[in-house]
């Protein structure tokens, strides 16, 4: 996806992850992933990502949970991003994102639609928003399983 998308495309490509998430819902066998909690003391940004991995691949992640139009789509977006994928490949997307958000240089091909958050530095409070479902996937990749709250 290029970078020479225009706002408004932008725009829309992130309401329709908000309006009409892929990823969104709490698997009805919970039991078989790992868990945690991430929520944000600025926004109403509270979720949970849920990941069933096995041998260090990604057969499947969601979230659910309360949250602003950034995190929502955002989140989305990781989620359609890193299924199938080994977590050395979903680690290298979730750098590449990072980079993006914090104004270093980064593979937009790697990112796909995840690029329409590359302005997302010119509103320093919605960094959280932006990042805070990519910070849980890379906590539970990590094995920084947890129940309670993350901030």
């Amino acid at each position: 996806m290029p970078t020479l998308l225009n706002p408004i495309m932008m725009r829309e490509i992130i309401m329709d992850h908000y309006n009409n998430p892929n990823n969104k819902i709490t698997p009805t066998n919970v039991d078989e992933y790992k868990t945690i909690r991430m929520d944000s003391t600025s926004c109403i940004d509270d979720i949970t990502i849920y990941l069933k991995a096995k041998n260090n691949l990604i057969e499947d992640v969601k979230f659910d949970g309360v949250a602003c139009t950034i995190c929502t789509s955002s989140t989305d977006i990781m989620c359609d991003l890193v299924k199938g994928k080994n977590f050395d490949e979903a680690n290298k997307i979730i750098n590449e994102y990072f980079n993006m958000i914090y104004e270093k240089p980064y593979d937009e091909e790697t990112l796909d639609e995840a690029v329409v958050f590359q302005n997302t530095y010119k509103q320093a409070a919605r960094i959280k928003c932006a990042t805070l479902g990519w910070n849980g996937l890379k906590e539970l990749m990590n094995g920084d399983e947890k129940d309670g709250k993350k901030d």
